[in-house]
């Protein structure tokens, strides 16, 4: 009866887990998905970014940014800030409006929404009427000035939202002012632009998009300047000192019209089509500034011919005679130009270009000769490539950090040397208290190194692996080069590129030794790459040996791709990590498990064949072993292959449904013995069902596998220890592997000392193997010493960076299955302890992680323990060696299948994973290692309005700060439906075919989804010291 009792509640554990543990997710890394919206102030020098899901992002210097949610979750049409306040006004797609505003609370600045607004027209008016399609805030700050469909103009109070209806500019009030020969064509329709004059703000710039514009006296409401043009209007501005309007049109023209007294002149001053003669598409949007110099900036987005680059995404700068036109590889959603902020000054001067496209921001250099693109400190395209897998390494050391950066910092020189112009607000945040790196694989080969130690996550290296192979195209290659003749001017900016030459180049598998420098990464194609940093550029050849997993079976044959040929002779490598050592794996499959051990200098790789180990100090094979099941057979035909057997196996499971329905209503008898029967049979299922639930509460029987079922021999983790393998008196160096199908193999090695190492081999001779009984897939592997501790990293010890492990007490094993946790002794592996996760909580482990949790209240104490994400999207904290649960938190929605493939969890309590292909969530279970922000913007304390100079900096610097205070322990939290994330996460793939088959059946879960009315706030930083 002892297993029907509970444990006891004990208080003083109560307390120290509220020491220990707290869930919160931080920050969000990367670029907004599917951004619909651009606003910038320039007195406060804030950019605000709104998304298709209703989201509003506000960005500073680096560190301070806010994230505002609007209710109705609708996509954010246009963001408008409030002259010289620290408020703003969106328009959402359903017509509303939203003030929103920035205040100080406890020294800290927040974003609140304050209240919403729909304008209504007149009972019995079409909805044309008062569709807004433009807003002007009036430099009042006490009036919004809203075009709409129809033609008029409303004018509403701030705050309060009050319809000033004796204010309303309504088209027949503007025909009345307009020339007999100008009321004959159709001029109005919808109000295409609301331009404030910029001296005077009695006058507002009205456009229509038949292609009239007034300049309209608000005192004296009367129309005071007219101009008709021939083209539909797309666009209008002011120059400077109102002189001047600049019109744009749908025909790719642009004109510049003179506004004053005696000029009543209904031709423009200027037309011009920059790209014609031949038919151009329309330019959307134009800004004509001044500069000191004298000649002026046009800049402007579109008006390419329609018939050769209608289809490009463009945006002309021209200037002293030199024109350029960026050319971007995703939509242009809108831009801005930075300019002199003081209204008061005589000239724009420009400075940066920023434009936001669908899939990345790129800000250009004005100042410098070329206009080169600026570093971005944070909004990082993450998904430049579509992310394959992540790989995080805490505390990196200083000596390591330095030689990234500067390898890094190489890359870079092509980027101007311009501070970040965007800089408004103050970060009061610390600086984090250690360095850590999150390394990104991607689909092109690439593996990008970010800084992940505060909250803006920033680019320091980027190393591609495509060198080492022959494809299709020439990685030397400009694509973007053009003669200096060509027209028109195309110039690509931007890092968004997410096309690959090769599918099989993407990496699947990446590990890191901070301590030596050596790195190893491993892709689709069973390629292995091990790599270290050099700090100057060589050119060498890399060696290459080939991994027969299969042995020479007879009865098999790779069905899926081919090898990817290796370049021969030597390749030229920029400084950096460089590969030496490629191991191919044959069958070249999808690798999907690597461990690296840079002490012993031996990496292991794992795929759906087997598994094997490489000496790459030697540059020699140490073993192979063969893990396929002779019933295995999809294992041999590859991913795109078990792609179509998914498809399949779903299309026969949802037939045998519908007919098992079918086949059931046509079997029942009729009749009233036919009934009898019927109830009858109802009645026994109902009664053995209640036996069943009897038992539920206690325990599901957890059935076990057929050793026959798919992917048995599938590899998915891999790991190095120094433990009693053999007998209790000697430990040596091991190699555990898991397998799909339930195998833990175990070897021990025997590794030369470093004095010998050249001279004598490293021999390696199989010495355990478990077999599961539920056969459930393997994803952890852990060795104890003999304080219940983890064993250290290769390298930490020897660097003082921890303590030496426990050799004296008895070491044990732990075994994490998707199922169960199961502690074993060693050397005898006699089972200890088990953790049935499946039968109690009806889950199945997706990652794991060892973390240590630090007491927020007592410095020198703290507890390791394992973090564990479940199919469920549930986050638990279970103890060890006890296997006790601690915590458990809802963190990600169980449809999001991608998501939980791509979560990563940190050595400290912190992890993160794909909400969207562009954007990381980070969050924290621990009370010590939380980063939240602390951040200011006081409209009183504006930035002066010196421009960004040109200094002598490497671009943008590291500063830590802002996180959102947005506790999640519920799932209340909603996902609007949507795709799933189009990229394949390689990993982890037979435990997440049937997530996708239950994702088919449900609504899919969608990147675009955003919490209730979550609002970013500035907090605390309560980090504690590196360990």
């Amino acid at each position: 009866m002892r297993r029907f009792l509970r444990t006891g509640h004990d208080p003083a554990r109560e307390r120290l887990k509220r020491d220990l543990f707290q869930f919160n997710k931080t920050v969000e890394h990367g670029f907004p998905h599917q951004p619909s919206a651009l606003g910038y102030s320039p007195s406060l020098r804030i950019l605000a970014i709104g998304t298709r899901s209703g989201a509003v992002k506000l960005y500073g210097a680096p560190g301070v940014e806010f994230m505002g949610l609007h209710r109705e979750n609708n996509a954010v049409m246009q963001i408008h800030f409030l002259p010289g306040q620290c408020e703003l006004v969106t328009l959402l797609d359903d017509n509303s409006l939203h003030l929103w505003s920035l205040k100080v609370k406890g020294g800290v600045s927040e974003l609140q929404e304050e209240e919403s607004f729909i304008l209504r027209g007149p009972p019995g008016a079409a909805p044309s009427a008062t569709q807004i399609t433009e807003i002007l805030p009036h430099s009042s700050r006490e009036l919004l000035y809203l075009g709409t469909e129809s033609g008029s103009v409303f004018v509403v109070q701030l705050p309060g939202f009050r319809t000033l209806d004796d204010r309303t500019i309504s088209s027949d009030s503007v025909l009345q002012w307009l020339p007999e020969e100008a009321r004959h064509r159709r001029v109005f329709e919808m109000v295409e632009a609301l331009q404030e004059h910029p001296r005077d703000p009695n006058q507002i710039l009205i456009g229509y998009s038949r292609g009239l514009v007034v300049v309209w006296d608000l005192q004296g409401s009367r129309v005071l300047y007219h101009f008709l043009s021939s083209q539909q209007l797309e666009n209008a501005s002011w120059q400077r000192d109102g002189s001047l309007i600049v019109t744009c049109h749908s025909d790719g023209s642009h004109c510049q019209w003179s506004v004053c007294s005696d000029s009543r002149s209904p031709e423009p001053l200027r037309s011009s089509i920059p790209y014609g003669p031949f038919p151009c598409k329309a330019i959307t949007k134009i800004f004509w500034l001044t500069t000191r110099q004298g000649l002026p900036f046009t800049i402007f987005q579109g008006g390419m011919p329609r018939a050769s680059y209608g289809d490009r995404h463009c945006i002309s700068v021209v200037h002293n005679g030199q024109q350029t036109a960026f050319d971007f590889t995703s939509r242009v959603i809108d831009f801005t130009v930075l300019s002199e902020a003081d209204p008061a000054a005589a000239f724009d001067d420009p400075y940066a270009l920023v434009v936001l496209a669908e899939e990345e921001l790129v800000v250009i250099d004005l100042q410098t000769a070329g206009w080169p693109q600026v570093q971005l400190p944070y909004l990082a395209s993450l998904h430049c490539s579509a992310i394959t897998c992540s790989h995080h390494v805490s505390n990196i050391p200083l000596k390591l950090w330095e030689r990234v950066i500067a390898a890094g910092s190489r890359q870079n020189l092509h980027f101007s040397t311009m501070e970040w112009p965007i800089d408004g607000g103050t970060s009061l945040a610390p600086p984090p208290p250690q360095r850590d790196l999150l390394l990104t694989g991607h689909e092109d080969g690439t593996v990008r190194f970010w800084d992940a130690s505060g909250v803006c996550l920033r680019l320091l290296y980027k190393l591609s692996t495509v060198k080492v192979f022959l494809t299709d195209t020439d990685p030397n290659e400009n694509l973007s080069a053009q003669g200096e003749d060509e027209w028109p001017p195309l110039r690509k900016v931007g890092s968004f590129d997410p096309y690959s030459d090769d599918p099989r180049l993407g990496i699947q598998k990446i590990f890191l030794c901070k301590y030596s420098g050596y790195l190893a990464v491993a892709g689709t194609a069973g390629q292995v790459l091990v790599l270290e940093l050099n700090d100057e550029a060589a050119e060498h050849a890399v060696e290459q040996a080939e991994a027969d997993l299969l042995q020479d079976q007879e009865g098999y044959r790779w069905k899926g791709h081919e090898r990817l040929a290796a370049r021969p002779g030597p390749v030229c490598f920029e400084a950096g990590f460089q590969p030496f050592v490629l191991v191919q794996c044959q069958p070249p499959a999808v690798v999907t498990s690597l461990a690296l051990h840079s002490e012993w200098r031996l990496v292991a790789f794992g795929t759906s064949h087997g598994f094997g180990l490489f000496d790459h100090q030697q540059r020699r094979q140490v073993f192979v072993k063969c893990t396929l099941h002779p019933s295995d057979q999809l294992a041999l035909e590859g991913p795109l292959s078990r792609v179509k057997s998914l498809k399949k196996s779903l299309r026969q499971s949802f037939r045998r449904m519908r007919r098992s329905r079918v086949s059931g209503h046509k079997r029942r008898p009729g009749g009233p013995m036919g009934e009898a029967q019927a109830q009858a049979v109802s009645t026994k299922a109902e009664r053995t069902g209640l036996q069943n639930m009897e038992l539920a509460p206690v325990q599901r029987k957890i059935e076990a596998r057929s050793a026959e079922d798919s992917f048995t021999g599938f590899v998915r983790t891999l790991y190095f220890a120094d433990t009693y393998l053999r007998d209790s008196s000697r430990h040596c160096p091991s190699l555990w592997a898991g397998t799909n199908g339930g195998t833990v193999y175990a070897f021990s090695l025997r590794v030369p000392p470093a004095e010998r190492r050249m001279d004598e081999l490293v021999r390696a001779e199989q010495a355990k193997e478990i077999q599961l009984m539920h056969r459930a897939p393997v994803v952890g592997i852990l060795v104890l010493d003999g304080h219940s501790v983890p064993l250290p990293e290769p390298l930490e010890v020897a660097h003082d960076l921890s303590k030496s492990p426990d050799m004296q007490g008895s070491h044990q094993l732990l075994v994490v299955s998707e199922e169960q946790f199961k502690v074993f002794t060693l050397p005898k592996v006699s089972a200890k302890l088990k953790l049935k996760l499946t039968a109690l909580e009806g889950s199945r482990v997706r990652r794991v992680g060892v973390a240590h949790f630090g007491s927020c209240r007592a410095e020198d104490y703290g507890e390791h323990h394992l973090a564990v994400l479940t199919n469920l999207g549930d986050i638990q904290v279970v103890s060890m060696p006890l296997l006790k649960p601690q915590v458990r938190y809802s963190c990600i929605r169980r449809e999001d299948v991608s998501g939980i493939a791509s979560c990563v969890f940190t050595r400290y309590g912190q992890g993160f994973y794909l909400i969207s292909p562009s954007e990381f969530e980070r969050f924290s279970l621990s009370t010590k290692w939380l980063v939240e922000p602390r951040c200011l913007v006081d409209s009183t304390k504006t930035k002066n309005y010196n421009r960004p100079s040109n200094g002598n900096g490497t671009g943008p610097k590291r500063t830590s700060g802002q996180v959102r205070n947005s506790r999640s322990q519920s799932d209340s939290e909603e996902k609007k439906p949507g795709p799933v994330m189009e990229h394949a996460l390689l990993n982890d793939e037979s435990g997440v075919l049937k997530e996708i088959q239950s994702t088919l059946e449900g609504d899919r879960g969608s990147y675009s989804h955003r919490r209730s009315h979550r609002v970013a706030v500035g907090c605390s930083l309560g980090n504690g010291e590196a360990e």
